[in-house]
């Protein structure tokens, strides 16, 4: 058993090293002249300057030549170089090749074309493999100017310069098209078939990711980003544990406020009698524990056991090992918080100072938050133990107790430092690397993990914005995709987050001239969070980028859009701006989806085309202060034009 956990745990010091901190630069000498960019089957933006940068000794001259261009860099005291090449038309295949100190290195068959940049949660990561007719979509994937690098899950704790891990360009055959991002592919095929040149696709996306893991933390400060959060995460890189536990007392705070508890009551207390709380029966999901108030429980739990320690192995610094959690841990030892990350991929290792164990009992109490699906402590029994600092293992054999926490709490502080729902993490590994490279845009496709705050993701997107227009370009194009309906289709109005976010979405683009929504509520399905129809969605997001990048002003670049919201004799007409030929309803002579709202009470309105580019909607009341479309998780429209395309939700002031 010793021997088998050790080596269990050094396995776990390894995962938690790759998550949890930045990987040490090799000397200049032995790494690549080249970023990793830069390399064969690669594209490079054209119609606009080439930056060509890696790594060589300090102080060394690097001569770079791209087709029939040259250029020449010293590298700097960190071995850091950058050559800029005077930009190129679309074309190629082209040689890359990079000289310095009598090495050679040879890129061959680098493309000139438009680089996307496609990013997002995991409907952007959805795979053509899971999309519709993807057998057939899979065995036609045969262009060989369409070329992806998809990059690996990482984080760091701060900006990288490089990446993690290995990473290189794909020309996209049926061999490989099965793992490229859906959405991202499609959208460039359709591209294709318009403009003819190379399309490279970077795709950086993370499902289950939140905005903020996306962003960098100057502009999470300029968007008022939670300033105790950032400085928290300020710590966190030098002391974790220091870090951990000033971040588990916020979150007790923020327990006691939501329960009333007195302190010592609390469920982390030291000395608290659990002999009421039922035996954990396995280290499996706790919805199949065969418990009848989990079996569809997304919430909290909480888990709780105590060990026995010695003298000598109580003055030890230690690990403490508590496997994965699905999908949020909080970890208290003795009372104590000691540690705490959201991410169910992650399998959680917490060091421990000396003196945070105790001769004698030890009590640990770990809560578990699952906001989606199956939740809880799981995986083998032996990746629950106490590592001692001399190699001893104390194995956390129980037995275990839980407790169900009430339902109906307001979201809980997530740790900064979370991979998915933090701050920066995912940016300083998987954006930052990528500083520079000139784009033709970028596809953002996320949101679903935010809309527990719907309304407050209007700063976020404007930061995430500025922040990667910042990293690439001042005019870096935008297509944001709207959330995808989920869930049943509603039977009455009501205030909804995803409703609300998509509206952030809308006033984003709205006042972006360099951002176009795609709309997406239509393609949505009731019991899957992934819609397969990415070719549909695809389609949208390639009209989106011919309008906004490629500059063809006929195309609408997101559909039907509202314009202006007349009043008069109790009939209210919305004009529609970007109308494709008419205004149509599908499946009724009514347009279906519209709302009059007096204060926070909605009903559902009579509305019918009036005109190619309008809808009227009767029976308006004196009280009524806005009118809204398609507001709902999953709304039920009927209204769209010669396009396909459904007219953005919105929500606007009556004005009289």
């Amino acid at each position: 058993m010793g021997g088998r956990m050790r080596r269990t745990t050094a396995l776990l010091a390894l995962a938690a090293g790759l998550c949890l901190h930045t990987a040490g630069a090799a000397n200049a000498d032995e790494r690549p002249l080249l970023h990793p960019l830069f390399s064969g089957h690669g594209v490079i933006q054209r119609d606009a300057p080439i930056h060509v940068h890696g790594s060589a000794s300090p102080g060394s001259e690097i001569r770079v030549a791209l087709g029939p261009s040259q250029a020449s860099a010293i590298a700097g005291d960190d071995g850091r170089w950058r050559a800029e090449l005077p930009a190129m038309e679309a074309g190629g295949p082209y040689t890359l090749t990079v000289e310095s100190g009598g090495r050679t290195e040879t890129v061959r068959d680098v493309m000139i074309g438009d680089v996307w940049l496609c990013s997002g949660q995991s409907n952007m990561v959805l795979e053509i493999a899971r999309a519709l007719d993807a057998p057939a979509e899979t065995g036609a994937a045969n262009d060989p100017m369409i070329r992806a690098m998809t990059l690996p899950l990482r984080t760091a704790s701060g900006p990288s310069q490089d990446f993690r891990s290995d990473v290189e360009w794909q020309v996209i055959t049926p061999d490989n098209a099965a793992s490229v991002s859906a959405a991202c592919y499609f959208m460039a095929r359709d591209l294709r078939r318009v403009h003819d040149v190379p399309m490279g696709l970077i795709i950086s996306a993370w499902g289950g990711s939140s905005i903020t893991a996306w962003m960098s933390e100057e502009a999470l400060g300029r968007a008022g980003a939670d300033p105790d959060a950032l400085a928290t995460l300020a710590l966190y890189r030098d002391n974790p544990a220091e870090a951990m536990a000033r971040w588990g007392a916020r979150w007790e705070d923020w327990w006691l406020n939501q329960t009333g508890e007195a302190r010592e009551d609390a469920p982390w207390a030291d000395d608290l009698d659990i002999s009421s709380w039922p035996v954990v029966p396995a280290f499996i999901y706790w919805e199949e524990w065969g418990d009848p108030a989990l079996a569809a429980h997304d919430g909290m739990v909480w888990y709780r056991t105590s060990f026995n320690l010695t003298a000598e192995q109580a003055a030890q610094g230690a690990v403490l090992h508590i496997g994965r959690a699905d999908e949020v841990d909080q970890t208290w030892l003795n009372g104590a918080p000691v540690g705490g990350m959201a991410d169910p991929s992650v399998i959680r290792a917490y060091e421990l100072a000396p003196g945070r164990l105790r001769a004698g009992a030890n009590t640990l109490t770990i809560n578990v938050l699952d906001t989606w699906r199956y939740g809880g402590l799981v995986g083998p029994d032996d990746l629950r133990a106490i590592e001692l600092a001399d190699g001893e293992i104390v194995p956390l054999d129980g037995p275990w107790r839980y407790s169900k926490a009430p339902a109906g709490f307001a979201h809980p502080p997530g740790s900064p430092w979370s991979a998915t729902g933090g701050f920066s993490q995912i940016a300083n590994a998987m954006i930052s690397p990528l500083d520079g490279y000139a784009l033709a845009g970028a596809a953002w496709y996320q949101g679903e993990s935010d809309t527990y705050d719907g309304r407050g993701y209007h700063a976020l997107l404007e930061g995430l914005i500025a922040d990667w227009r910042g990293r690439f370009r001042a005019d870096l194009p935008f297509v944001i995709v709207q959330l995808a309906g989920f869930g049943a289709h509603p039977s009455e109005p009501a205030d909804n987050g995803w409703a609300d976010l998509r509206e952030s979405q809308r006033q984003v683009a709205l006042a972006d001239p360099r951002a176009v929504i795609v709309t997406a509520h239509d393609l949505g399905e009731i019991h899957d969070i992934h819609p397969p129809n990415k070719q549909e969605l695809a389609r949208r997001m390639a009209l989106a980028a011919r309008h906004l990048v490629h500059g063809e002003s006929d195309i609408a670049p997101s559909g039907p859009v509202p314009g202006d919201i007349r009043h008069a004799r109790g009939t209210l007409t919305v004009r529609f701006d970007d109308v494709t030929g008419a205004l149509i309803t599908l499946g009724s002579d009514r347009a279906i989806g519209f709302e009059l709202c007096s204060g926070a009470a909605c009903r559902y309105a009579d509305a019918r085309v009036s005109g190619p580019d309008s809808v009227a909607i009767e029976g308006v009341r004196a009280a009524d202060t806005r009118v809204r479309f398609c507001w709902a998780m999953n709304p039920l429209c009927n209204l769209t034009d010669a396009s396909g395309r459904p007219p953005v939700p919105f929500e606007q002031a009556i004005k009289r």
